[in-house]
């Protein structure tokens, strides 16, 4: 049942080609607007330069940006009675949240591989350690943020879900310093935010934790933003789904 359920749900994601294509495009033309340049390919940041510290910061917005979507897709099953049939099925909810995390993941790894060879081509720079672990933990850190859309898309019922998701993801991506550095009492505020603690542990193998204005952030504080986040978007989503199949 899971491999079937997995299968559908992959055929259904390729007919979006132009939903794939802005999720995929867009952070790594962001990337060739503000890391691409002479300025940011000189100087340097840790074990790289600030290129490869742009270049994971779009990576990461563009693989939260995939997860949210494919989990707000929920929204539009409901609709179409999909939780119906899958509440006759032998699935259970948490396997079913975990298949939606394992898809949006596979889905989201287009994007990073696009944003970083286009890093890689255009003078991105840092020691092998920072790019292998910065990519895989952009792309693990990228599931809890399925469970995100997922949380919305089973708590609005529509197809507005979707994009009532993906337009809170840029208030966040502000808030977690991917588009811009924060400082002071923002950045204070900031490292509560659900997108600041993924962003900073991806960063991390390239910072070793340092920011912008100079701080550092303890390994912990990532950590520990990313864990609390995939547990409040993990409970709720299983209770709102539970709910759901119970109301079906």
């Amino acid at each position: 049942m899971n491999a079937t359920f997995t299968l559908l749900e992959m055929r259904r994601i390729t007919r979006d080609w132009a939903g794939m294509f802005f999720t995929a495009v867009l952070p790594a033309f962001f990337y060739l607007i503000f890391g691409s340049t002479v300025d940011a390919k000189g100087e340097t940041i840790g074990n790289g330069n600030v290129a490869m510290y742009v270049m994971i910061s779009m990576a990461a917005y563009g693989a939260v940006t995939a997860t949210t979507s494919i989990g707000g897709n929920a929204a539009v099953e409901r609709v179409q009675g999909w939780g119906r049939q899958l509440g006759l099925t032998p699935l259970a909810d948490s396997s079913y949240i975990a298949m939606k995390a394992l898809i949006a993941m596979t889905v989201a790894a287009v994007p990073i591989l696009l944003t970083y060879l286009l890093g890689a081509l255009t003078g991105a720079t840092g020691s092998a350690a920072a790019w292998g672990l910065s990519a895989l933990l952009v792309l693990g850190g990228s599931a809890v943020f399925a469970l995100y859309g997922l949380l919305i898309g089973t708590a609005f019922r529509s197809e507005a879900a979707v994009g009532a998701a993906a337009g809170t993801l840029v208030i966040f991506a502000f808030l977690g310093n991917l588009f811009i550095p924060l400082s002071g009492a923002l950045l204070s505020f900031a490292k509560l935010t659900p997108l600041y603690g993924y962003a900073a542990l991806a960063r991390y193998p390239l910072t070793e934790g340092y920011l912008p204005d100079g701080s550092q952030d303890p390994l912990w504080l990532p950590v520990a933003n990313v864990v609390a986040w995939a547990l409040v978007f993990g409970v709720l989503a299983t209770v709102l789904v539970r709910r759901g199949r119970e109301r079906q």
